[in-house]
């Protein structure tokens, strides 16, 4: 049985520490999981590599857009969270490659007439459920318990100690993630609220891993593909998950931005409601792991 890493003390506000402190936080948290690195995976069945993951650490946070940042009111209030315990998250979304293993393995089939991608592209055109059936498979075949994030957990993990509109400031580039670079735009003073994606500089996903991670290294969570989380979609931080007509499919969150969209959509607080069986060339996912 997994025994998780608690916190017994005051949890450390992660957006007062600078860099070397939540690296340090990072490294106490793999130790107290018994792990000899940051960075590790589990094995499948058969003897090869789950996806590989990193640990984040457990602590304090606000997510949701500051008050000076340009944002719609489904991404405010701003709210202090508590991350109790420690987790790993998938270092990059679920590849081609690694969901064709479970498709494999369980008989799964995309939609012929949909795209599909190949080797280290994201996984796309896949369903929150079928996310949801990956990690089952997953927590069987590596006797851990593997599930989708919940908004906070993902966006705590995105931010990675930054206050900032951005997990590397309140500014982006084509340098930082994938996303439709037709604009620039600046978090705090936007030269316009939302763009339009009708012409593209930078067209389609990217190969997993290609831009720098962020300080927890992690790659790719602003941009390329929105990716799945566990929470039920909410009007706003003060507002309960909505919750379905009978019949209908239930709406999540999904964070991250995407290569279709703007760089506005790459901001930590940014969200995007999507249902649960929502296929789409720029929707993905990745795995938390618990410790």
């Amino acid at each position: 049985m997994m025994t998780p890493d608690r916190i017994h003390s005051i949890p450390p506000d992660t957006f007062v520490l600078h860099e070397g402190e939540l690296r340090a936080l990072q490294v106490h948290a793999a130790a107290a999981a018994g792990l000899p690195d940051v960075h590790f995976h589990d094995r499948l069945a058969d003897g090869s590599a789950a996806p590989a993951l990193v640990v984040i650490p457990a602590g304090s946070f606000e997510y949701g857009a500051a008050p000076q940042e340009t944002a719609p009111a489904q991404d405010r209030p701003r709210r202090v969270a508590l991350i109790e315990r420690s987790f790993a998250l998938g270092v990059y979304a679920v590849t081609t490659e690694e969901f064709e293993r479970y498709a494999r393995a369980t008989g799964w089939q995309p939609r012929v007439e949909l795209a599909w991608l190949a080797g280290r592209m994201p996984a796309i055109n896949v369903r929150q459920t079928d996310a949801r059936d990956y990690c089952a498979w997953l927590s069987r075949e590596t006797g851990q318990r593997y599930r989708l994030p919940t908004e906070q957990e993902w966006e705590y993990a995105c931010r990675a100690g930054a206050a900032t509109a951005y997990p590397q400031g309140d500014r982006i580039s084509p340098a930082d993630a994938r996303y439709n670079a037709r604009h620039s735009y600046d978090a705090v003073r936007p030269k316009r609220p939302r763009l339009l994606s009708r012409c593209f500089i930078r067209c389609g996903a990217k190969t997993v891993g290609s831009l720098p991670a962020n300080r927890w290294g992690l790659h790719d969570m602003t941009g390329n593909v929105w990716e799945f989380t566990a929470s039920s979609w909410t009007r706003d931080h003060a507002s309960l998950p909505e919750r379905p007509l009978p019949g209908r499919s239930q709406a999540a969150v999904t964070k991250g931005g995407s290569w279709f969209d703007g760089p506005e959509d790459c901001r930590a607080a940014a969200r995007r409601r999507r249902l649960e069986n929502e296929l789409d060339t720029n929707l993905g996912f990745r795995v938390l792991r618990e410790l």
